[in-house]
C-alpha cells in the first residue's frame, strides 16, 4: 500500500494526460489518482468499472509499458507512474464490494455468444442500459481466454468468480456448455426473440506448422495445454515449445511452475522479433526457460525435432536445410498463434470471414448479416484485453442504434 501511495503522489496531473491517450479504453488516469488520494475509493472504482468492466484484469495483464506507462511524461526524466498498481488496488476492492443495481427493462433482448473479454464487456454495458442479456458459451465457466488461456499465477481465477456475482446483480443470464452452430443456430436465436446477436468467441483453433509429425502422441498445442494444464501430467523431462509469443511464454512458465521439467523455446527469428511482452520474457528467463533462436523446425519425431539454422542473407531469412540436425526431447508444444473456430459461420448464412476464419465487420462491429455483430479476437485475431474492451464499446453503441432503428 505505501508504494501505491508513492506512485499516486508522483503523478503530475497533466492537463493533457498522454497516459490516458495511450490507454486503449481512455481511462481517466489523473482523476482516478486524485480520487484515490482523496479517499474516494468507491467513487474511483465505479468510474473505472463504468469505463471498463474488466478494469481489474487489464491492471494485471495489459502491456503497461506500451500503454499508460509507456506514454507517461515522466519517462523523459525518470521512471513512469505505475498506474496499473493503483488501478488493481481500486478495482479489486470495487469488484468485491460493489452491488450493481439492475435498471428497468427497456423491452429489448440481446444474445452474446462467448463469455470472454468482448462478450463480458458488452454484457455489462448493455445490461446497464436496460437490455435483457443472455451469454452463451461452449465452456463451463465465464472468462474465455482470461480463464482458459492465462495461467493462475498471472491472473487469479477467483476474480472471474467475483465478476460472475456482479453479472447476477444485473440479472445477466449465463448458459454454459452450449455450442452455437451444429445444434442451436443463430437462426434459432432470432426465432426466440433476440433482436441482435453478438459474436465474441475469440480464437481457439491452433495454427499448425504443416510439417511431418504434428499428429504424434508427444505433440500438443499451446492453447489446448493452457485450458487445463493438469491434463498434461506426462510431458517428460525435456519440453520444446515452438513459438515466441505470450502464449508460448505462458506455457513455458506454467510447466516450470508445476514440475522440474526442462523447458526450451525454439524460435526461427531473433530475440528482438519476439512478440511476447519483454517483462514476461525476462520472468521466463528467471524461471529457467532456455531460448534457442534462428532455428526452423522441419520435422517432429517421437524423440525430438529436426531443425535447421536460419541465416540472414541480403535482408532475407534463409533456412539452411543442408545443415539440419536433431534436438532430442520428450514432448513438443506448438505455440504459433490461433484462428477462429468455424462452428458458427459454417451453420449460418451471410456471415463473411477472412483469413484464419476471422469475422468480417465494419469498424463498429457490423457483420455482413443484419442484426449480427462481432468484436474482439474473433475479428482482429489475438490482441490485448484492453483492445477487445475498446472495440466492444464501439459495438455497444452500434447495437443500441440498430435495435432502436428496427422498432
Amino acid at each position: 500500500m505505501p508504494d501505491i501511495i508513492f506512485q499516486a503522489n508522483r503523478c503530475l496531473k497533466c492537463k493533457n494526460p498522454s497516459c490516458q491517450k495511450g490507454c486503449p479504453v481512455q481511462t481517466d488516469i489523473p482523476n482516478i489518482i486524485k480520487m484515490f488520494l482523496d479517499g474516494k475509493i468507491e467513487e474511483a472504482g465505479k468510474k473505472l468499472f463504468d469505463n471498463n468492466p474488466l478494469s481489474v484484469f487489464c491492471s494485471m495483464i495489459c502491456p503497461h509499458e506500451n500503454n499508460c506507462m509507456g506514454h507517461c511524461v515522466l519517462n523523459k526524466v525518470y521512471s513512469p507512474v505505475k498506474f496499473f498498481e493503483i488501478e488493481e488496488y481500486i478495482s479489486s476492492i470495487y469488484l468485491e464490494k460493489a452491488r450493481l443495481v439492475k435498471p428497468k427493462w427497456n423491452g429489448h433482448r440481446l444474445a452474446i455468444i462467448g463469455a470472454g473479454p468482448a462478450g463480458l464487456t458488452l454484457a455489462f454495458i448493455m445490461a446497464s442500459r436496460g437490455y435483457k442479456i443472455t451469454i452463451i458459451d461452449s465452456k463451463d465457466k465465464i472468462g474465455g481466454v482470461l480463464r482458459y488461456g492465462i495461467p493462475e499465477f498471472r491472473l487469479p481465477k477467483s476474480l472471474l468468480d467475483k465478476l460472475l456475482v456482479r453479472m447476477y446483480d444485473l440479472d445477466i443470464k449465463f448458459r454454459p456448455n452450449t455450442l452455437i452452430g451444429p445444434t442451436l443456430t443463430i437462426d434459432d436465436m432470432f426465432r426466440d426473440g433476440y433482436e441482435a446477436i453478438f459474436i465474441g468467441t475469440g480464437v481457439w483453433k491452433p495454427n499448425t506448422l504443416k510439417i511431418p509429425g504434428e499428429t504424434l502422441g508427444n505433440v500438443h498445442f499451446a492453447i489446448d495445454y493452457l485450458k487445463n494444464p493438469d491434463s498434461y501430467e506426462h510431458l517428460g523431462d525435456r519440453v520444446l515449445i515452438i513459438g515466441a509469443g505470450n502464449v508460448a511464454i505462458d506455457v513455458a512458465r506454467t510447466i516450470l511452475h508445476k514440475s522440474r521439467t526442462n523447458v526450451e523455446i525454439i524460435f526461427n527469428r531473433g530475440q528482438e522479433d519476439m512478440t511476447a511482452l519483454k517483462e514476461q520474457i525476462d520472468l521466463a528467463k528467471v524461471d529457467g526457460v532456455r531460448f534457442n533462436y534462428y532455428l526452423e523446425t522441419l520435422k517432429i519425431e517421437d524423440d525430438g525435432i529436426v531443425v535447421a539454422p536460419v541465416s540472414i542473407v541480403d535482408n532475407q531469412y534463409v533456412v539452411k536445410k543442408d545443415e539440419a540436425y536433431k534436438i532430442e526431447c520428450s514432448s513438443v508444444i506448438i505455440a504459433i498463434g490461433q484462428g477462429a473456430l468455424s462452428n458458427i459461420v459454417n451453420n449460418t448464412k451471410n456471415i463473411d470471414t477472412k483469413e484464419k476464419g476471422l469475422v468480417v465487420t465494419t469498424a463498429t462491429g457490423k457483420t455482413t448479416r443484419p442484426g449480427v455483430f462481432a468484436a474482439g479476437d474473433v475479428v482482429h485475431g489475438a490482441k490485448t484485453v484492453a483492445q477487445a474492451v475498446a472495440a466492444t464499446k464501439l459495438v455497444a453503441d452500434e447495437i443500441d442504434e440498430y435495435i432502436k432503428s428496427i422498432k
